[in-house]
């Protein structure tokens, strides 16, 4: 797959979370089976992630030979997370934003760029592109959880929609 169409799937996952959650009640977001976390949480977690540490790592990678990237693990982030912004309306369009400007700083990449890397402790040096398809599988996890929390896919919710009669 090229960088444009990894970009493209990257650029998809707002409205993903938007369709997925845009129809589901308050106490539907906030419900979670036991240590697990909701889907308010999940949508937390990928806002939080993408400016936290998914474009940090990006732009360390870009800006830096072969720096170290850190990311928060869940366990430790989820305690101490600021709720301030916890709406659903808030997250999916702090979200988006986010999403935005890190596709924006991909979508102006040299081909040159996507081979410069990075690492974390104890694992070999990876590539900005591999980043980015490890950033899409990360995406995709997400999903795949809100998902199963919400207790219906993203297809299963399209094909309720195209039920509805028009008009």
């Amino acid at each position: 797959m090229s960088t444009s169409a990894l970009i493209d799937r990257l650029a998809a996952t707002p409205r993903t979370l938007a369709l997925l959650v845009v129809e589901e009640t308050e106490e539907g977001l906030d419900a979670a089976p036991p240590g697990e976390w909701s889907a308010r949480t999940l949508l937390a977690h990928l806002r939080d992630d993408e400016y936290l540490c998914m474009r940090v790592a990006l732009e360390r990678m870009l800006a830096q030979d072969d720096p170290e990237v850190l990311f928060i693990e869940g366990e430790d982030w989820e305690p101490g997370r600021n709720r301030g912004r916890d709406r659903r309306d808030q997250l999916l369009a702090d979200f988006a934003l986010q999403r935005q400007a890190s596709v924006s700083i991909l979508r102006m990449l040299r081909p040159e760029e996507w081979s410069r890397l990075g690492h974390m402790p104890g694992l070999p040096p990876f590539t900005v592109e591999s980043f980015l398809r490890g950033w899409i599988h990360h995406d995709e996890e997400h999903i795949a959880q809100l998902e199963q929390v919400l207790g219906a896919s993203l297809e299963e919710i399209l094909e309720r929609r195209r039920q509805i009669p028009a008009g």
